[in-house]
């Protein structure tokens, strides 16, 4: 199952809450928020690759491929997920945002495990869904590619179009919660120490 998943930080954001810092270079516990979601991820997938489309050196220095979204507007995590789905050339995708560094261990296995016959999957933690948490099959690029081209940016929408199946984490409640604003990352690095 491994050797057919390419992990992806989603990293391509603007940080508005964050100040406008690039969230997955914030120095959490000291190193860079990314590195944290790399640690968890890259043992669950084949291969790594970083979405960023501000200051790509300083992500380079992971020895991870970056890649930049296809368009430059900053659209979101979909524009993301699309220039990885475009990228890849394992069969899965395994996208993980690049500010919450306390995602499950086992977040491949469950998709993998719960996915049925579905192309798609996405978390949820029994109180909410968290769509950029997601594993999706490389043939739904032409898919995404449309959608984005309509104009469309909803995530949420996205997986609905594509019938995305919902997968459970009920132990996880907490696991998903990302850091966005610099208070948020203060109060996360006091719990760890």
């Amino acid at each position: 199952m491994r050797q057919s998943i390419t992990g992806v930080i989603l990293a391509g954001g603007l940080g508005r809450r964050m100040g406008g810092q690039d969230k997955g270079l914030i120095t959490l516990l000291g190193k860079p928020l990314y590195q944290h979601i790399a640690e968890r991820l890259e043992p669950q997938v084949e291969q790594l690759m970083i979405n960023a489309n501000r200051n790509q050196a300083r992500y380079q220095q992971s020895g991870f491929p970056v890649i930049s979204d296809l368009t430059e507007d900053f659209s979101g995590p979909l524009a993301g997920m699309q220039a990885a789905l475009h990228a890849a050339k394992t069969e899965w995708l395994l996208f993980v945002p690049c500010d919450v560094p306390a995602f499950p261990l086992d977040l491949a296995v469950t998709f993998f495990e719960n996915k049925g016959d579905s192309l798609a999957c996405y978390a949820n933690d029994t109180e909410r869904d968290h769509p950029t948490f997601a594993l999706i099959h490389r043939s739904l690029a032409p898919k995404l590619d449309e959608y984005l081209a309509r104009g469309e940016r909803k995530l949420m929408f996205f997986m609905q179009e594509i019938a995305a199946k919902c997968v459970v984490f009920p132990s996880q409640l907490g696991a998903f919660t990302n850091l966005n604003t610099p208070e948020e990352s203060l109060n996360w690095e006091l719990q760890q120490k």
